[in-house]
C-alpha cells in the first residue's frame, strides 16, 4: 500500500482523459455527486446523472455545460428508497449502454431526526444509502462487465467508525431508533461491501475494481440540512469545512486514477480525516471483518430481492 500512495496534491488537473468511457453517478444532483458529475464530464466522460428529482437533474446538465458546452451528460431518474425504481433504471440501461465503466454509489441521507421507512419497508437510511446502491450495483454487474476496466466507487463516511457494528439484531431501528446510529449503520455497511465486492470480483472473475472512498466534512446539503448546533456550525460557519470539490477528491481519484487500488478506502487525511490532502482512510475494525461481511452481503441479498451471480 505504501508503495502506492496517492500525491498528496493530486486535484481536477490530474484526472486522465475519461474519452470514451461512461459513468453512472447516484445522487449527482448537488454536493458529492455533482462536482463528480462535472469533473467527470469535464475529462470527456458520457455521464449518467441519476437521481430523484428531475429538475435538479436539468438544473445540474445546465451549470455542468456552462463549464463543458460539449458535455455529454443526461438523467434519469432514480430513487433509491423504492427497489422497484433500482430494478427498472437498471433495466432501462442494460438495454440502452453498450456498457459501463465506471459507477458511483454516491447518493446519501442523513440523519432524520424521525424514523422513517422507504417504499419497501426499510429504514431510510439503510434504504438510500447502503441497500439500494447494493441493489443498483448487481442490477448493473452485466453493464460494467462489458468494460475492459470497470469500476464500482462506494461512498461511505468518517461516522463508519462511529457505530462500531452492524446492528444485525435490530438493523431497521425499529426498537429503538437513533439517528446517527442508523447513519453510521449505513455507511459502514457500504464500506463493507466494497471491500466485499473486491473479494468477490477476484473470487469470481469479475474484473470489477471495487474501491470506497469518504468525502471527510465537506460543505454539502447532506450537513447542510441538519437541524440542531450540527446544522447551525455547517450553515453559519461553513470556513470551518472543507468545500464539496475538495470533498469530491477521493472520489475521482477512486473513480479515475491508474494507480487507485482495488479494495482500498480514500479520503482526506488532516485533522481526523475531515479535511485535508488525500490519501489512505482509516478502515474500522468492524468493516475488516469478512465473516460479518459475507453475513451482511447474504442478508442484503435477501431483503433486496437481487443476486450476483
Amino acid at each position: 500500500m505504501a508503495q502506492n500512495l496517492p500525491k498528496p496534491d493530486w486535484s481536477f488537473t490530474d484526472i486522465p482523459s475519461q474519452k470514451g468511457r461512461i459513468f453512472l453517478v447516484t445522487g449527482g444532483t448537488s454536493g458529492i455527486g455533482y462536482e463528480s458529475a462535472k469533473a467527470l464530464a469535464g475529462a470527456g466522460a458520457q455521464v449518467v446523472i441519476a437521481a430523484r428529482d428531475s429538475k435538479q437533474g436539468e438544473e445540474a446538465i445546465r451549470n455542468i455545460r456552462l463549464q463543458t458546452p460539449d458535455a455529454l451528460v443526461r438523467f434519469e431518474a432514480l430513487d433509491l428508497a423504492d427497489l422497484g425504481s433500482v430494478r427498472a433504471l437498471g433495466k432501462y440501461l442494460n438495454t440502452t449502454l453498450p456498457r459501463l465503466d465506471g459507477l458511483i454509489n454516491n447518493a446519501g441521507l442523513m440523519e432524520p431526526p424521525e424514523r422513517i421507512t422507504s417504499a419497501d419497508g426499510f429504514e431510510m437510511q439503510f434504504a438510500v444509502n447502503y441497500l439500494g446502491h447494493f441493489a443498483l450495483t448487481a442490477e448493473l454487474l452485466p453493464l460494467l462487465q462489458k468494460s475492459d476496466s470497470p469500476r464500482v466507487v462506494t461512498l461511505s463516511s468518517i461516522a463508519a467508525a462511529r457505530g462500531g457494528a452492524v446492528h444485525f439484531e435490530d438493523m431497521q431501528f425499529e426498537r429503538a431508533y437513533d439517528s446517527m446510529a442508523a447513519y453510521s449503520q449505513s455507511k459502514l455497511a457500504c464500506l463493507m461491501f466494497a471491500r466485499e465486492l473486491q473479494r468477490r470480483s477476484d473470487v469470481r472473475g469479475w474484473g470489477i475494481k471495487s474501491i470506497a472512498s469518504h468525502p471527510g466534512v465537506s460543505r454539502t446539503n447532506l450537513l447542510v440540512n441538519r437541524g440542531g448546533v450540527s446544522g447551525f456550525l455547517r450553515r453559519n460557519l461553513a470556513f470551518l469545512f472543507q468545500p464539496a470539490s475538495q470533498g469530491a477528491l477521493p472520489t475521482l481519484y477512486a473513480a479515475t486514477a491508474e494507480d487507485a487500488q482495488g479494495g482500498a478506502y480514500y479520503g482526506p487525511t488532516g485533522l481526523m480525516e475531515t479535511r485535508g490532502t488525500l490519501g489512505f482512510a482509516t478502515v474500522p475494525p468492524a468493516a475488516k471483518d469478512a465473516g460479518t461481511a459475507a453475513r451482511l452481503w447474504a442478508i442484503s441479498e435477501e431483503l433486496s430481492g437481487t443476486q450476483f451471480p
